[in-house]
C-alpha cells in the first residue's frame, strides 16, 4: 500500500542531535598521532576503544582521565608492527601530598582528586618506527535498541532494529568503525590507578627451641619418564576472512609490506619485547587489542570485537547501506555497522540495525495485568512475532503498525534468536472473557510396594475454565495467557499451548467465529502420594491400572496378579463377616430387650399373647445367633487361609518406583 510505503520510509531515516549546553569533559584517553579508529559499545556501561597510527617518536605519552585510569590500565592492550618493539608501558601515579587544613584535627588529609583530572602514561618504544595499535575500554552510556514491527498478511511482518549511541566521551568520533554489543559481559571497575599496601602481620622473634628429633621422609629411587613426543607438524593456516569496507590504516599497510617480505612464512607479531617469542597473527579485520589478546591466548575475547562475519540476507530496503551485519561472540551478539560512522562529540546518532521479514501477526492476548483493571475482563491487542535473526534483540520499545496505520506500542524483551514474543499494545473491549476454577482428586497409581506396603500416587487436580464471547463482526484467534500453579503439570493441554518455563505461564490458543462463544478449558495436575489400605477400592484401581499398562514389570505383574486372583474370594469373606459381626450385634440387642420386655409382663395375667409372640421371638434370635457363631467361625478360618495366602505374595514384591504419570 502507498501508506505502507511512506511509513517505511519514514522509519529508515538516521537520526543525529546535538546537547546543549553541556560543561567541557576531557576525553577519558587521549594522544597524539594515534586516531580513534574503532568503537565497540555494550550493554553493561563500558566501551572498547581502539587507535592505530604511525608513530616514530621513542615515547607515545597518553593522557587518560582520573577516574578512568583502573580501567586503561586493566585493559590496555598493544600491538605493533613494523619489525621493532615497544620496550615498556610505564603508569606513573601522581600521589597528592598531604596536606592539614583543619584547625581541630592535627592529622594529615590528603587532597581530594578530581575525577576530571588528567594522568599521564608513558608508553616507550625503542627508537624506530612503529605502526601501533592501542586498544582499552572506557566508561560509556549503554546503547539503546528500539524496534518497528510492520505486520503484513499471511503470517508475515517486517521487523526493523534501530540503535541509539550517545556520544558523551568528550572527543569527536570521526570515521570510525562502530559495533553495537548485545548482552552485558562482566565489567568491574578496577582501581589498578590507586597505590594499595596491605597490612601485613607483625612477627616477633622471640627465639626458638625445638625440643624433639622430627622424623626424615625418604623416597625410593626410580626411572624417569620417557620424553614427551615430539609435536606434531603445524596444519596449513585457515584462508583470511573477507575484510569489513572500511579506510585501510598504517597496521594494514604494515601488514602487506611485511607479507611481502615474508612471502611463504608465517607472519608474526611482537607485542611487549624482542626476546619474546613473536605470536601469529590470523588475517582479517580484527580489532588491534583484540589481536594481541586473541593471539596470546589470555582472553576469551568476550570484550573484544571479532572478525566481521558475512552480511545476512534483510528484507525491506535492500538499498541501505547501514544495514549492520550480526555476529555471535560467545553467548553475545554484534551488529557491525558496515559504513564508517561520524559522531560528534555530545551527540547521539541512530542507526539500522536489522531490516528483516519474519513470522509475524496481529493476534489477541488475554493477559490481566495489576495496572489496566479493565484487563480483567477484555483482551490485549497483541504483536506476536518469532525473531529470525541471527542474534539478540535487547529489550527496548516497539511501535508497530498495520494496513499503513499506526497501532500502538510496547515493549519488547529480550528475544534470543528463534524465540518468539507477544507485544501488548491495545486494549480490546470487544471481546469478553471470564473465568473459574474448580477442584478435586482423580486417579491412583502405584507409586511404590515394600515390605507388603502399597503406596499410591493420586491428582490434586486445578482445572481452569475460561468462556469467551467475541462481539465484533470479525473472527478472532485468540491467546490466554493462564498462571501457572507451582508443582503442576499441564495434563492434555489444548493443541498449540506453550508452557513457558521460567516465566510461570502459558500461552493456551483459542479461535472464535465473529459473534461467537467459546470455552477453554486447562488442566493443571499435581502428584500427592499416601499408603493406602489393599483392599480399597482406591487400591483395586492403581493394581488394576499397572496389570493393564504394557509398560509393568512383568515379574512385578505376575505376582500381583496371582494375589488379585486371591482378592475377591479374600474380599468377599471379609465382607460376610463384617455382616455376620454386624447383624450378631443387632440380634444381640433385640434379645436382650426382649427378654427385659418379657420380665416386664411376667405378672400380667392379661398378657399372656404378647408373652408367648416374645417368647417365639426370643427363640429365633436364639437360634439365629447359633447360626451366625458357627458361621463366623467357618469365615474366620477362610479369612485367615486366604489372607496368610495373599500376603505371602505381596511381601514379597518390591517395586520402588510405579509408572510415570500419563500427561
Amino acid at each position: 500500500m502507498p501508506n505502507d510505503r511512506r511509513l517505511l520510509a519514514l522509519t529508515l531515516l538516521p537520526l543525529a542531535y546535538v546537547a546543549m549546553g553541556c560543561s567541557a569533559t576531557p576525553p577519558p584517553v587521549s594522544v597524539e598521532g594515534l586516531p580513534l579508529k574503532r568503537v565497540v559499545i555494550y550493554r553493561n556501561g563500558v566501551g572498547y576503544f581502539e587507535r592505530a597510527g604511525h608513530v616514530e617518536a621513542p615515547q607515545v605519552r597518553f593522557r587518560v582521565r582520573q577516574n578512568e585510569v583502573g580501567d586503561f590500565l586493566a585493559t590496555m592492550a598493544v600491538l605493533e608492527a613494523g619489525g621493532s618493539s615497544v620496550k615498556s608501558a610505564s603508569f606513573p601515579l601522581k600521589i597528592e601530598e598531604p596536606e592539614d587544613d583543619d584547625d581541630d584535627d592535627d592529622r594529615p588529609r590528603r587532597k581530594k582528586k578530581d575525577p576530571n583530572g588528567l594522568v599521564n602514561v608513558r608508553l616507550d618504544l625503542d627508537g624506530k618506527k612503529h605502526d601501533l595499535q592501542v586498544g582499552y575500554i572506557a566508561e560509556m552510556p549503554v546503547w539503546r535498541p528500539s524496534y518497528r514491527l510492520v505486520v503484513g498478511t499471511g503470517g508475515t511482518a517486517d521487523l526493523q532494529a534501530w540503535g541509539i549511541v550517545q556520544n558523551l566521551t568528550g572527543e569527536d568520533w570521526t570515521n570510525v568503525s562502530l559495533s553495537l554489543v548485545a548482552g552485558a559481559p562482566l565489567a568491574f571497575q578496577a582501581t589498578l590507578g590507586e597505590p594499595i599496601v596491605p597490612q601485613r602481620p607483625t612477627v616477633t622473634d622471640a627465639g626458638e627451641v625445638i625440643s624433639a628429633v622430627p622424623q626424615s621422609e625418604t623416597t625410593l629411587a626410580k626411572t624417569p619418564p620417557p620424553p614427551p613426543p615430539p609435536p606434531p607438524m603445524s596444519a596449513p593456516a585457515p584462508a583470511a576472512a573477507e575484510p569489513t569496507p572500511r579506510e585501510e590504516g598504517a597496521f594494514e599497510k604494515a601488514d602487506k609490506k611485511e607479507a611481502r617480505k615474508t612471502k611463504g612464512k608465517s607472519p608474526s607479531r611482537t607485542i611487549a619485547s624482542k626476546d619474546q617469542p613473536a605470536a601469529p597473527r590470523p588475517g582479517g579485520p580484527m580489532g588491534g587489542a583484540a589481536r594481541g589478546y586473541a593471539e596470546a591466548g589470555d582472553m576469551d575475547g568476550a570484550m573484544m570485537p571479532m572478525q566481521q562475519p558475512q552480511g545476512q540476507a534483510l528484507s525491506g530496503p535492500r538499498n541501505l547501506a547501514s544495514l549492520a551485519a550480526v555476529a555471535m561472540e560467545g553467548s553475545s551478539t554484534r551488529y557491525d555497522i558496515p559504513a564508517l560512522v561520524t559522531v560528534p562529540d555530545k551527540s547521539a546518532t541512530m542507526v539500522m540495525l536489522v531490516s528483516s521479514r519474519v513470522s509475524g501477526e496481529s493476534v489477541f492476548l488475554f493477559a490481566p495485568a495489576p495496572g489496566v483493571p479493565d484487563s480483567n475482563a477484555h483482551p490485549f491487542r497483541v504483536a506476536r512475532f518469532t525473531n529470525q535473526t541471527t542474534g539478540l534483540l535487547e529489550r527496548g520499545p516497539i511501535a508497530v503498525f498495520e494496513g499503513g496505520a499506526f497501532l500502538g506500542e510496547g515493549m519488547v524483551d529480550p528475544l534470543p534468536p528463534g524465540a518468539t514474543t507477544t507485544v501488548p499494545f491495545a486494549l480490546e473491549r470487544a471481546i469478553a472473557i471470564d473465568h473459574e476454577m474448580k477442584m478435586g482428586e482423580e486417579g491412583a497409581r502405584i507409586a511404590r510396594i515394600e515390605a507388603g506396603s502399597l503406596v499410591i500416587e493420586r491428582d490434586l487436580q486445578m482445572k481452569t475454565i475460561y468462556r469467551l464471547k467475541n462481539g465484533s463482526d470479525r473472527p478472532a484467534k485468540m491467546l490466554v495467557k493462564h498462571p501457572r500453579h507451582n508443582g503442576t503439570r499441564l495434563f492434555q493441554p489444548p493443541t498449540g499451548t506453550e508452557d513457558n518455563v521460567g516465566t510461570g505461564s502459558a500461552l493456551v490458543p483459542s479461535d472464535l467465529a465473529a459473534h461467537g462463544q467459546g470455552e477453554l478449558v486447562v488442566d493443571e495436575r499435581m502428584t500427592m502420594s499416601r499408603g493406602i489400605d489393599w483392599f480399597s477400592e482406591l487400591a483395586n484401581e492403581a493394581v488394576t491400572g499397572y496389570l493393564a499398562d504394557s509398560r509393568a514389570d512383568a515379574t512385578v505383574g505376575a505376582q500381583l496378579k496371582r494375589a488379585w486372583d486371591i482378592r475377591p474370594g479374600l474380599k468377599k469373606a471379609m465382607e460376610e463377616s463384617s455382616r455376620l459381626e454386624t447383624e450378631e450385634a443387632e440380634l444381640s440387642r433385640t434379645t436382650n430387650e426382649t427378654r427385659e420386655n418379657l420380665k416386664a409382663i411376667e405378672k400380667n395375667p392379661t398378657a399372656a399373647l404378647l408373652r408367648k409372640e416374645l417368647t417365639e421371638r426370643l427363640a429365633q434370635a436364639s437360634s439365629r445367633l447359633n447360626d451366625i457363631g458357627k458361621r463366623k467361625v467357618e469365615v474366620r478360618l477362610q479369612i485367615e487361609e486366604q489372607r496368610v495366602r495373599f500376603f505371602d505374595i505381596i511381601r514379597s514384591i518390591k517395586l520402588l518406583k510405579g509408572l510415570p504419570p500419563p500427561t
